[in-house]
């Protein structure tokens, strides 16, 4: 009997467990740094160009929750986007933020003073479809800068 009330008890852990994260609609700092990472790697395996299909993909592999990747030249071109193909191929160093930040220009010159990091601003959750605060990490990598924020 004790070993069945723990297999019980171990199951509605599991179950849980398991909602929480089905719940949370909103992607983690680490897990940004991740796809981040995930990106760098698949660009070292598989090449630019298969690369930025899969980003563009939007079901791809580069998507999880409100979690998606961009990715930028170092002039602010948008090269691949992971939530909206319009921006696939725009110039976006003069986009601003609902406060008027011109938020690409900023995270272009980070990029190029410190390589990687975070960034915060104002943007439209592809999931909520609200303007939120959000928190981007970006990472210098070769001639590009890779993209994946958190919504706050």
């Amino acid at each position: 009997m004790l070993k069945f009330v723990r297999m019980v008890v171990a199951g509605l852990v599991f179950l849980l467990g398991a909602s929480s994260h089905a719940q949370n609609a909103h992607g983690t700092a680490p897990e940004a740094v991740a796809m981040v990472q995930k990106v760098i790697a698949s660009i070292k395996a598989n090449g630019k160009e298969k690369t930025f299909a899969d980003v563009n993909n939007l079901q791809g592999p580069f998507r999880d929750r409100d979690l998606y990747v961009t990715i930028n030249d170092m002039n602010g071109k948008n090269l691949a986007h992971g939530a909206n193909a319009k921006m696939q191929g725009k110039d976006l160093m003069d986009l601003k933020d609902a406060d008027g930040k011109l938020f690409v220009r900023e995270r272009m010159e980070l990029a190029k003073t410190k390589g990687k990091g975070w960034q915060d601003y104002k943007f439209v959750n592809p999931v909520s479809k609200q303007i939120e605060q959000k928190s981007m990490y970006f990472e210098k990598y070769e001639d590009i800068v890779i993209n994946c924020g958190i919504y706050k």
